[in-house]
């Protein structure tokens, strides 16, 4: 895979440097073709690289002792977008420096940051942040919006939608993807005007390479009976932690269940392999790497807890979508929509 290479802001995240250039180094383990462009303390940097020869040769430092904090108000963080390592990694996309950002610092301080500098694309109006979900079937579920809008109306919907299918097709290789907004029932009369309006210009847009199924509820996100979820940023954030909540939950239960007698504890040998297995299933490291999907160009953003096997699988999403080209594909999807509407989309990039 030769791609251009990826910029990695190495200070953002709860453990920074370390973790940053070690999920790099495991992600060019797995694709020797990857570049990358580390921005953060070169000194830090230099002595993190010692540990991982693959990338010698792979990758340029762009000095920067500047780092945003994790408590910071995007607005303040904005403000010192040319001297921050984030900062700096996004504007490495702007510039052509690089083809692709990766960063596991502030969500809210990366969104804006990215969004001043790399624009929307034209007939998009907001960006959106986008995510893959485990499901009980072999593919994940991609949900947008996870708080990058706390609010949405149905043009907003509408676009979420069609960008959320051309990332499914990208990552699940799904020819038409099954999409749903989220409600409170499946019923047509069932939630807000803005719901109600972009399920009808969904259902009425035969030419969009999207299979669009209506409603789903919160309960159904994980089955696997839908590909692609969209929904505003107030909901999907609230939704999204729930179900992240929810698998600690079951987690921390099964660790006292096994662990609350001698018989339990020899339950638990016997049933290991299962246990490991929903173990995997429910690691968020393997489902890392969210996405701000409608800009001109492409920002990862890494959780901020994530392993070096997470921070490797973000690096992983930034390439794919550099290799789709997901851009263009997003941008025919919008034209094929406007041309079903009568419309063109207006270029809504310098707003």
């Amino acid at each position: 895979m030769s791609l251009p290479r990826i910029a990695v802001d190495a200070m953002g995240g709860d453990e920074g440097v370390r973790v940053m250039v070690e999920g790099a180094a495991l992600a060019r383990r797995r694709h020797d073709k990857f570049q990358f462009l580390l921005v953060g303390d070169e000194t830090r940097i230099k002595a993190a690289l010692e540990d991982h020869p693959n990338m010698r040769g792979a990758s340029e430092i762009l000095h920067c002792d500047d780092v945003v904090g994790g408590d910071e108000l995007p607005s303040r963080a904005l403000r010192r977008a040319k001297t921050t390592s984030m900062g700096l990694a996004v504007n490495a996309v702007k510039e052509g420096r690089a083809g692709a950002a990766v960063s596991a610092g502030n969500t809210g301080a990366l969104m804006a940051m990215s969004k001043l500098a790399l624009r929307t694309m034209p007939g998009i109006d907001r960006p959106a942040l986008a995510a893959l979900l485990p499901t009980l079937e072999e593919h994940d579920v991609i949900m947008l919006d996870l708080g990058a809008n706390t609010d949405a109306d149905a043009r907003n919907l509408v676009q979420f939608a069609v960008m959320g299918a051309a990332y499914s097709r990208i990552v699940n290789g799904f020819e038409k993807p099954r999409v749903r907004l989220l409600n409170i029932g499946t019923e047509e009369i069932k939630g807000t005007e803005s719901l109600r309006d972009a399920a009808a210009q969904l259902q009425a847009a035969t030419g969009l390479a999207m299979q669009f199924d209506g409603f789903v509820e919160s309960d159904k996100i994980n089955r696997g009976e839908v590909d692609v979820v969209v929904t505003d940023g107030f909901s999907g954030n609230i939704a999204l932690k729930a179900i992240e909540g929810a698998a600690r939950f079951v987690t921390d239960l099964l660790r006292t269940a096994f662990t609350s007698s001698l018989r339990s504890k020899i339950g638990f040998l016997v049933s290991r392999p299962a246990t490991e297995l929903l173990k995997h299933h429910l690691d968020p490291n393997n489902h890392n790497g969210a996405v701000f999907l409608g800009l001109n160009g492409v920002v990862v953003k890494s959780h901020g807890s994530a392993t070096a096997k997470g921070v490797a699988n973000a690096v992983e999403v930034a390439a794919r979508l550099l290799e789709d080209d997901i851009t263009n594909r997003i941008a025919d999807d919008l034209a094929a929509l406007g041309k079903e509407d009568g419309n063109v989309p207006e270029d809504e990039a310098a707003e």
